[in-house]
């Protein structure tokens, strides 16, 4: 088998999702390529050149990341139900002159978090940042327990969205505002970061770190790197910790799934993937 796949995103020079895919290809029998596609600005029409790309290319399929995922929906033929509910999608598979889509975000994080943590619910929640993993995120919430989900974002707009659909779908869900952060964060279960900040071309904490304690558990979506001032914070307070590389795992792996029609025992890679890359966390194993 032979699987030609690709990333479309903004500074994604240092994604591992090659290296990811490529291990998969190699423990499972099939060739696999992974390229970068970087279009420079976030423009629709920039991404839809690109997607338009890699199809007349015979690329098998894709990976949509930051700022693309709501905008990759205007392109797709089908989508099914994870790529639906949560109305972006990270995942396109190129077939027979159609773009199909799923979100692996959207099961990532619910496997990643039933690893780290069972059965233990996820109660209410913060939620900071309503983009496109965002969104993912706040819909498996309600896979793994979760009740109210509390929205901030900069963007009055996108949290107002994302409250309005997670509403529709019968999920409790309130937009707060900068002003009731502080309050929220104390009374919540989970705290969550759906933001780029914490990443390494954007380093720091979207909570302020006096608001860490009293929770249950703390989710970081920016995995590069794993222990991120949010991640590190949560720890210091004692909560339990579900990282950025526990989502980018899962959702590599769900993709992979995607992309190559195949079933595929979910942890064969990781200890290998971990020690080839030197992948290692002080806060989780």
């Amino acid at each position: 088998m032979e699987l030609k796949l690709g990333l479309i995103g903004i500074s994604i020079e240092a994604s591992r999702a090659p290296s990811l895919h490529c291990m998969l290809g190699s423990i499972y029998g099939a060739q696999v390529s992974y390229d970068l596609n970087d279009p420079g600005n976030n423009s629709q029409v920039i991404f839809a050149q690109t997607l338009n790309r890699l199809r007349e290319e015979g690329y098998t399929g894709c990976n949509v990341t930051y700022p693309f995922k709501q905008t990759a929906m205007e392109f797709v033929d089908d989508a099914d139900e994870a790529a639906t509910t949560v109305g972006a999608t990270n995942t396109l598979y190129l077939k027979d002159g159609k773009v199909v889509a799923t979100n692996t975000d959207y099961s990532g994080f619910i496997r990643g978090y039933q690893y780290r943590r069972g059965d233990a619910p996820a109660g209410d929640t913060l939620l900071i940042g309503a983009g496109g993993v965002g969104r993912a995120v706040a819909f498996g919430l309600a896979k793994v327990g979760g009740k109210t989900v509390y929205i901030f974002d900069l963007n009055g707009a996108d949290a107002q969205s994302l409250a309005h659909s997670l509403i529709e779908a019968g999920m409790s869900a309130e937009v707060i505002t900068s002003a009731q952060l502080a309050a929220t964060a104390k009374k919540v279960s989970g705290l969550v970061n759906c933001t780029p900040v914490g990443h390494l071309k954007s380093p720091g904490n979207p909570l302020a770190v006096e608001l860490f304690g009293g929770q249950q558990w703390a989710f970081d979506a920016v995995y590069t790197p794993i222990d991120t001032e949010f991640l590190c914070a949560a720890n210091v307070a004692g909560l339990d910790l579900v990282s950025g590389f526990d989502l980018f795992y899962y959702q590599g792996i769900d993709a992979y799934q995607f992309f190559s029609q195949n079933e595929i025992e979910p942890l064969a890679a990781l200890a290998p993937f971990k020690a080839k890359f030197d992948i290692h966390s002080k806060l989780v194993n």
